[in-house]
């Protein structure tokens, strides 16, 4: 297995993984709107994508975000996607994509890693095993906008 910062000429092989990562979380499957949103991340250069691959074959990805701590003035990089593709599932590919995403906040001299997850995601026990920490002490909201 190999983990490769993705750029643009990665297209093809990640954008299957993005309609397969949307199709799990119930959203119809649209592989032309998956390349677009993709391609606009690396023109806009506003995420970091790390892709698996083993044996050459796309077998997951990670999509970071950059944001900052007012209080503690420091970056940080929030943690958006993860998949592994069902084929690719209990081979380390997961942890192996968490950890290069831990390097790279080392690397950069970051304040850490944020993610959300939901309360019945197995993989809760994967990112405990590495590190991270439930938060216990403040409560996450979100505003949508209405249509």
């Amino acid at each position: 297995m190999e983990i490769v910062r993705a750029n643009e000429k990665h297209l093809a092989q990640l954008a299957p993984l993005l309609d397969g990562y949307r199709v799990f979380y119930r959203q119809p499957s649209d592989l032309k709107a998956a390349t677009g949103f993709l391609k606009e991340r690396f023109l806009q250069n506003d995420s970091i994508i790390f892709l698996a691959r083993t044996d050459d074959r796309p077998a997951g990805f990670l999509q970071l975000y950059p944001s900052f701590s007012t209080v503690s003035m420091q970056a940080l990089m929030i943690l958006n996607d993860l998949y592994v593709h069902p084929d690719f599932r209990g081979k380390g590919i997961g942890k192996a994509l968490l950890r290069r995403a831990q390097e790279l906040a080392s690397e950069n001299g970051l304040k850490g890693l944020a993610l959300e997850t939901a309360v019945d995601n197995p993989a809760r026990h994967l990112y405990e095993s590495l590190g991270w920490e439930r938060d216990t002490h403040c409560f996450h909201y979100f505003w949508q906008t209405k249509p």
